[in-house]
């Protein structure tokens, strides 16, 4: 699980974004407390039970630190930062039937803008998946001695896994 770097006073402006996305039905929002159980069990069924507990912790920031994509009252995806650490973006997610329409790169480009406006000058983007996305969206750049050793060493899921793979 390698991290990248993401120089913010580079990043674009998500209002394009978004509003070609509000043309759809499809709007990019601050997620707000009354919706968290809603939020963290969508985030439980579509990502991980792991990337629910890091939602949960966002919940608990000031400004609230998840972002979500919905239409009408359906999530469709999300997005948080300053969840397992401060600075970090991550986890995030777009339900695969809504992929290829934008808005992973808007919930991506509004929570980095939302870190930018905090006072952050870099993020770094935990654990990357699909990093062409990262490079092509933000400009993102591999942390090379993230491979080695990162935040998430002493994830429990990560231990587990190791061991499984070990005996």
């Amino acid at each position: 699980m390698a991290d990248m770097l993401v120089n913010l006073l580079n990043i674009g402006d998500y209002h394009p974004e978004v509003e070609r996305l509000k043309e759809e039905g499809i709007e990019i929002f601050r997620a707000l407390p009354p919706d968290k159980f809603r939020i963290t069990d969508w985030v439980r069924e579509h990502s991980s039970v792991s990337a629910a507990s890091e939602c949960d912790v966002c919940f608990s920031n000031r400004p609230i630190s998840c972002f979500i994509a919905a239409k009408g009252s359906r999530i469709l995806g999300y997005a948080c930062y300053n969840a397992t650490a401060p600075d970090f973006f991550g986890p995030t997610r777009v339900a695969d039937e809504f992929k290829g329409k934008g808005i992973g790169k808007a919930l991506l480009l509004r929570s980095l803008n939302a870190m930018k406006d905090e006072g952050y000058v870099y993020a770094i983007i935990g654990g990357i998946g699909p990093a062409k996305f990262y490079e092509k969206c933000v400009n993102a750049v591999l942390i090379e001695s993230s491979k080695e050793k990162n935040i998430y060493e002493h994830f429990l899921a990560s231990i587990e896994k190791k061991e499984n793979n070990l005996g």
